[in-house]
């Protein structure tokens, strides 16, 4: 066989190749194998969003999936009060009963969401039979009982609440809620009063997104103030981190530092990055948002373009590296939901987009962006 040595140089440039492939994928399997959880250990908390149709399925790769890389979750809906709660008041346990009964049995730290929010409750509950508001004194009743009933139940249980949930407008403004109009800054120091004499070990948060861009972060940290005046027992300040592509992470970094001047522990509490194309002035999380459907909003249904993969690997890079510098500041990062294919993001907030904002694909396969931040930790 005569083989020349232009022949051979190809052939060793191809076995080199084929080395350096074998090599990387042999890494990307270690690294697969670690898991974020075990990689983040030293750092914070790595957490996920679970659907009460995710625990109901118990598909055994998707729940392999989630003990692996996470050891924090937070229930997606089930807890709100228009999904635990029946027209008449009463209550619904089964599916909050499901997700907290799958935290136990594996262990894992757990997040209460929400004691106090103006979205997902019906009207009924700030109105009288003859339609005009109720009194303050008759809203407060209604929230001592939420509140007390539900820590209760899961007293020793659920680590931390997500106690009031976005009081403050997208204008920097108080929200003008019916929780709001009604009981004013009561309707947030009571909450946070009722949840710590319910469950005193508890990690009590107040919860928001866009509250790491400086104009809202300035009039929550106001809020914030104005409540530990009155001695109101919060302990923690999540950022939602709704975000995109174009976001400003060093935003974060402002507002970590400047949350936790207050004495606060700080949480991403609902971390994904929107890739897809903005033509309005977004990110914003408020759930009544909605756009008209149109092709060019939902450009990549047949799958995400590789320099797009690339950039939203960056971004989750760019992130994590403000949020390890940090770590000592930080508690969690709770990822808003496990895999493309269940992201809100599909439909908010234009129905029926096909979205890629999380660290795993519609098939549960981790991203480009899975195994940036298992690199930080090498």
């Amino acid at each position: 066989m005569n083989i020349s040595r232009r022949g051979l140089l190809a052939m060793s440039g191809a076995t080199a190749a084929l080395i350096a492939s074998a090599k990387l994928q042999a890494a990307e399997k270690a690294a697969a194998a670690t898991g974020l959880k075990e990689a983040y250990k030293d750092d914070f908390l790595i957490g996920a969003a679970l659907s009460a149709s995710i625990i109901k399925k118990q598909d055994p790769k998707l729940v392999a999936l989630i003990t692996k890389e996470f050891n924090s979750i937070t229930p997606e809906n089930c807890q709100k009060w228009g999904e635990i709660r029946n027209e008449d008041g009463s209550w619904k346990w089964e599916d909050s009963d499901a997700i907290i009964n799958f935290g136990s049995k594996h262990n894992m730290h757990m997040v209460g969401h929400t004691l106090g929010w103006h979205s997902q409750i019906p009207e009924s509950v700030f109105k009288n039979k003859d339609g005009s508001y109720i009194s303050k004194e008759a809203l407060a009743k209604k929230q001592q009982e939420h509140i007390t009933t539900l820590v209760d139940r899961y007293k020793g249980k659920i680590a931390a609440w997500d106690v009031v949930n976005e009081a403050m407008g997208d204008d920097n403004k108080m929200r003008t809620s019916h929780w709001y109009n009604i009981m004013g800054d009561d309707f947030l120091v009571n909450a946070f009063n009722l949840a710590h004499e319910t469950d005193p070990k508890a990690h009590l948060m107040y919860n928001d997104y866009n509250n790491e861009q400086e104009g809202k972060r300035n009039a929550t940290i106001e809020m914030l103030k104005r409540l530990q005046k009155r001695n109101a027992p919060i302990h923690g300040l999540g950022m939602q981190a709704h975000v995109g592509l174009a976001s400003d992470m060093k935003n974060f970094e402002d507002s970590i530092i400047a949350y936790s001047e207050l004495g606060l522990r700080i949480h991403l509490t609902e971390l994904d990055i929107d890739v897809l194309p903005s033509v309005w002035n977004l990110p914003v999380a408020e759930i009544s948002t909605r756009f008209e459907y149109k092709p060019e909003r939902d450009p990549y249904i047949k799958g995400l373009p590789k320099e797009i993969d690339e950039q939203l690997a960056k971004a989750y890079e760019t992130l994590f590296k403000i949020l390890i510098k940090h770590k000592d500041k930080v508690d969690r990062v709770t990822f808003w939901g496990v895999s493309d294919d269940a992201s809100w993001l599909n439909g908010f907030p234009i129905p029926g987009r096909t979205n890629y904002p999380l660290l795993f694909d519609r098939n549960q396969q981790p991203k480009s962006a899975y195994f940036r931040l298992l690199d930080l930790k090498k």
